[in-house]
């Protein structure tokens, strides 16, 4: 492909990516399945300048006053400064396969941004929004000033970044040290992760999927963030646990490793789709006492009345916003809309409000979200408390120190009592996790109806 030709190409992957609601490294894999002229180095240019504008849409969009892709790729194209305005133009020369000529508006947009400073350049001066230099969503400003205060501006430099892969070991099948050295002898370097035990992160990134240690089970690729939200579900053998909006089954999985195949996990969700993965993923990790279930179905609704006032740990990882991962699907902060987040928000405090009688007395809740937002995490689980006095809020550090058995294990990350963590500070995803233990009072009452949630 030509430059010109690479250009146009990624002017119509993001003009699709727009039009959809589906994830745009999905859109993107389709778009290049289409175009088998496209080669690997075509790829990669078409997919940086896309994820790039993508990342920066707010800069971009606010220099040129529009959300035209055509436009946005032109403050691309000239935001590093390598390119002239006229080189600029000359790449949309309407040659075939490549970019139409730019028009009068878009000329004059060119030369607009060829002669405006930078976005950074004017900071000081206070003539850029911060939502602009943020590159997040002005609506949310309020918001996310609230939970970062003078914080902002690094954290969302940070979520502007390429994350990194994590990997977890998965202990019924291998330790970290044989699966680093197992890599380490295909090249493959790893460091261990900062504060999870199973952690490896790969020093750079590449495709792990095929890789035998893949393959076999001993290894799952997941953010080490994710990897702390299930270790401090504090499980063990034994233990009746429920993964109630469980997904793919990435938690799943991690606490059947913690719980070595003893006692039964119950994982739920109510899109059957989003559980098929878990069920190849649960055969290739040699993992026996997981149950899947979709709910709404017969068998679900009949596990949860048996479950009610039994469960040693119900994991809520509910459905969020996911702004706190926002580093690997940019598109999705441009996506979220208030209405959208009103709804997140009801049905977070309506599943909690639900399942909540699935506790037994002395048993633990634990509420999770990949969001940066308090709206989905603190002001969920102070609201719930305040509706649930039979629920108590643990310190999380009280958690780590339960979990964290080696004498020289890390100091917890986080503050108490929430565990918060975010790109910034802690190089994970952002994510939140709540701990709430139901007292265990003499007497206790029957437990109430669960209803079931989908």
């Amino acid at each position: 492909m030509t430059p010109g030709a690479r250009i146009q190409a990624a002017i119509e992957l993001l003009d699709q990516i727009a039009d959809s609601t589906a994830p745009a490294d999905r859109l993107a894999a389709n778009f290049f399945r289409s175009r088998r002229y496209a080669g690997s180095k075509d790829r990669r240019a078409v997919t940086e300048i896309v994820y790039d504008v993508l990342r920066r849409r707010g800069e971009y969009a606010w220099r040129t006053n529009s959300a035209d892709s055509r436009r946005l790729v032109l403050a691309h194209l000239l935001s590093n400064g390598e390119m002239d305005s006229g080189e600029v133009a000359a790449l949309f020369n309407g040659e075939k396969f490549c970019a139409a000529s730019l028009d009068d508006g878009e000329q004059a947009v060119l030369t607009q941004l060829s002669q405006a400073p930078a976005t950074g350049a004017s900071e000081a001066s206070g003539a850029v929004p911060a939502w602009v230099t943020g590159n997040y969503p002005e609506w949310l400003n309020a918001s996310l000033a609230r939970r970062f205060g003078p914080e902002l501006p690094a954290e969302m430099a940070a979520l502007l970044g390429r994350a990194e892969v994590d990997l977890r070991v998965n202990v019924l099948k291998s330790t970290p040290a044989k699966v680093a050295a197992g890599l380490a002898r295909d090249d493959i370097v790893t460091t261990p992760g900062r504060f999870a035990p199973t952690a490896l992160r790969l020093e750079s990134r590449q495709t792990m999927t095929k890789h035998a240690l893949y393959l076999n089970g001993a290894i799952e690729i997941q953010d080490e963030g994710s990897q702390l939200v299930a270790l401090l579900c504090a499980v063990g053998p034994g233990q009746q646990v429920v993964d109630y909006c469980a997904g793919a089954g990435g938690k799943s999985l991690a606490l059947a490793a913690q719980m070595q195949n003893k006692g039964q996990i119950f994982a739920f969700d109510s899109a059957p789709k989003r559980l098929e993965p878990l069920r190849i993923r649960l055969q290739r990790a040699r993992v026996r006492n997981v149950q899947v279930h979709a709910l709404g179905e017969t068998v679900a609704v009949a596990a949860l009345s048996e479950l009610a006032g039994k469960t040693d740990r119900l994991l809520l990882d509910v459905p969020c916003s996911g702004s706190g991962t926002w580093r690997r699907n940019p598109e999705s902060k441009w996506r979220l809309g208030p209405e959208q987040l009103a709804r997140y928000v009801a049905a977070q405090g309506r599943i909690m409000r639900s399942t909540a009688p699935l506790v037994r007395p002395g048993g633990r809740l634990i509420y999770a979200t990949c969001s940066i937002l308090m709206e989905e995490n603190e002001d969920q689980i102070e609201a719930f408390l305040a509706e649930q006095p039979d629920f108590e809020l643990v310190p999380i550090s009280r958690v780590w120190d339960e979990v964290m058995t080696s004498p020289d294990h890390p100091a917890c990350p986080c503050a108490d009592p929430y565990l918060r963590l975010t790109p910034a500070q802690h190089g994970t995803d952002g994510f939140f996790a709540a701990v709430l233990q139901r007292r265990a009072a003499a007497g206790e009452n029957a437990p109430d109806e669960v209803m079931v949630d989908v």
